[in-house]
């Protein structure tokens, strides 16, 4: 086993004392989130749900990626969703550059290429949430079954404001 991870497993052990427990795995308010992996977002606080009533699929930028979109297409068909909301936020690092630069930075960063991954950057992002929603929106298995809206989180105010 790897050292540098007792803090979390002592964590997860005082957290395993009174995790809630006999979940059916099921979003019980209907609603699925794709949103940014930002440490500054926490999705079902955002949104006023809590454990249980959501699925939640984190991406870099909050894109819908191909495994995103496997998770909307899960969610909707078999989990009981049947509102989509994909959130995009202020100040994302994903949203600062186009894709040859982050992938420059993350190169330097490492000491080594990085030009053989995408990791979805997009300097326009309201524009690439525009797109996001309209695929999810049209996509064959979900169109006509679940609403789907895009949204921008402002991490400084922690207010939600529809885009799309």
């Amino acid at each position: 086993m790897h050292e540098g991870f007792d803090d979390l497993l002592a964590a997860n052990q005082r957290y395993a004392n009174s995790a809630p427990r006999n979940f059916d795995g099921y979003a019980h308010a209907g609603v699925a989130v794709v949103t940014c992996m930002d440490s500054r977002l926490q999705p079902l606080e955002m949104i006023g749900l809590f454990l249980g009533e959501a699925k939640i699929l984190r991406t870099p930028g909050g894109h819908v990626t191909a495994d995103a979109l496997a998770g909307c297409v899960l969610a909707v068909n078999l989990l009981q969703v049947d509102r989509v909301l994909i959130i995009a936020h202020t100040r994302c690092a994903m949203a600062t550059a186009a894709e040859d630069e982050i992938r420059r930075q993350v190169g330097v960063a490492a000491g080594a290429d990085a030009s053989a991954y995408t990791f979805d950057a997009d300097p326009n992002q309201l524009e690439r949430l525009r797109a996001d929603v309209a695929a999810v929106a049209s996509h064959a298995l979900i169109g006509g079954r679940a609403k789907v809206g895009g949204f921008l989180y402002d991490v400084d105010t922690g207010l939600l404001q529809q885009i799309c």
